[in-house]
């Protein structure tokens, strides 16, 4: 989304609500190049806004259920009065999320397009550009996530609930349940050699001393910080952030910060090696800026650790020790090894994926393996911590697609009747919130539009 400086907001804003102006950023010879669409509580909803969600949509093969002119917007409009409410219920996502899902993005963006180089055509921004964009809507769609899912609680059914919604659905609505997977993971992590670590640290120091010499914090984070989607910022944080939604090893140095021209000691986070400067403190909420620099991985540790997986495939083909004793005593996978390396799903908190869902590294090597087969070792950047690793992989069972039955998916039909009974939930939440909330919207972006939500035009 196209940002203007404060000032211009704060009065577009006020015409808009005042006057109806919507007119707002022209340039020099006075041609319109923004307006406002909707104005929803205090927050704008700008054309080049609407524009950019459409093109994404375009990218991503959506069709609309209707004109996008109307449904986007609308759709943006639905977004605010989450978010306005994650605000007043100080809903907060961490860095570490925010990161996770720029990271999947952007690798999705590259795979499907073809190059990094052909995804800056695309969209005609730079990558750190894409970046930031992309950093902005994974925290603000987290956010919403996170507040439909306090909104909706802990909604439950019952198994006679999940018979008798599906009892009553004609034969052609019954859903087909796509092929599903069961993976099992073991992974090892390269060794970083000591040197390397080394000379991290030693640039950081020389960082250091450059500030204190009186060189911009800001124009050496642009320069050197590996943290792509902050570097274009001066390494300046996009807002202010309490301490669990950052790393805590970095959480605990910055927020022992106390002045503003203060460069922090190296601290190392789950990302790499860091040095901080205060921006500014609030109350429990602070805003930073940093420098990142990742130690480089030679190919002789990364290929050392695939040829200890590999050697480990090779015993338990052998019968030497099961995959999941394996997993559990070998793997370097925290968040599989106690359950024996089985991949956990976070969309629907099973063990089965859909061939989408998985990590597309691991996908593509599992498409085509045989129920039970182990793979030869690969490497894969694991959304969690953005660094390269080995791995190898079990398929431990498959279902073919099918149309589904009670006896065979209930958890997936229970899944099913929950989502049904949540966006009843926030379907009441919405049309509620709608009528104590100041919308207006302009006349050209409303005429022949049919909202889902009708409140949004009160009389």
């Amino acid at each position: 989304m196209r940002r203007f400086d404060n000032i211009k907001n704060v009065v577009c804003l006020v015409l808009a609500l005042v006057s109806g102006c919507t007119v707002c950023a022209q340039d020099q010879q006075n041609n319109v190049i923004d307006e406002v669409a909707w104005v929803v509580g205090d927050e704008a909803i700008w054309k080049s806004e609407i524009e950019e969600a459409r093109l994404s949509a375009l990218y991503e093969g959506r069709r609309f259920d209707g004109d996008p002119y109307c449904v986007i917007p609308e759709e943006i409009a639905v977004q605010k009065l989450f978010l306005h409410q994650a605000e007043l219920d100080s809903i907060e996502v961490t860095e570490s999320e925010v990161l996770q899902r720029v990271d999947m993005l952007t690798n999705m963006y590259i795979n499907n397009i073809g190059s990094r180089e052909k995804m800056e055509e695309y969209f005609n921004k730079t990558s750190s550009q894409i970046r930031e964009t992309l950093r902005e809507n994974a925290r603000e769609g987290l956010t919403v996530q996170k507040m439909q899912q306090q909104l909706v609680g802990e909604v439950k059914v019952t198994p006679a609930e999940v018979r008798r919604y599906f009892q009553n659905l004609p034969p052609d609505s019954v859903p087909y349940i796509p092929t599903q997977v069961e993976v099992q993971i073991i992974t090892q992590q390269p060794k970083v050699p000591q040197e390397e670590i080394e000379d991290v640290k030693r640039r950081l120091r020389e960082y250091t001393e450059r500030v204190n010499n009186g060189e911009s914090f800001t124009m050496l984070a642009r320069l050197y910080s590996e943290d792509k989607g902050t570097a274009i910022n001066g390494g300046e944080m996009s807002r202010f952030m309490g301490k669990g939604e950052l790393d805590p090893a970095f959480a605990n140095v910055a927020f022992n910060l106390q002045t503003p021209d203060k460069v922090s000691k190296i601290v190392e986070s789950e990302f790499g090696f860091h040095i901080i400067q205060l921006v500014e403190k609030r109350g429990e909420r602070i805003k930073v800026r940093h420098i990142l620099l990742k130690p480089h991985i030679p190919e002789t540790s990364l290929q050392a650790a695939c040829d200890r997986l590999d050697s480990i495939a090779d015993n338990i083909r052998n019968q030497k020790f099961t995959f999941e004793n394996a997993a559990l005593h070998l793997s370097q996978d925290k968040d599989t090894r106690n359950n024996y390396g089985l991949l956990p799903n976070p969309y629907n908190n099973t063990s089965r994926f859909e061939m989408q869902e998985l990590p597309p590294e691991i996908a593509k090597v599992v498409d085509n393996m045989e129920v039970g087969e182990i793979s030869q070792a690969f490497t894969m950047i694991p959304q969690n911590t953005g660094k390269e690793e080995c791995v190898i992989v079990k398929l431990k069972s498959r279902i073919n697609g099918h149309k589904a039955t009670v006896a065979d998916d209930y958890q997936n039909l229970k899944s099913i009747v929950v989502k049904h009974k949540e966006e009843e939930v926030l379907d009441k939440w919405i049309r509620e919130k709608q009528k104590h909330t100041y919308v207006r919207i302009n006349d050209k972006w409303k005429q022949g539009c049919e909202f889902k939500y009708p409140g949004w035009i009160k009389e």
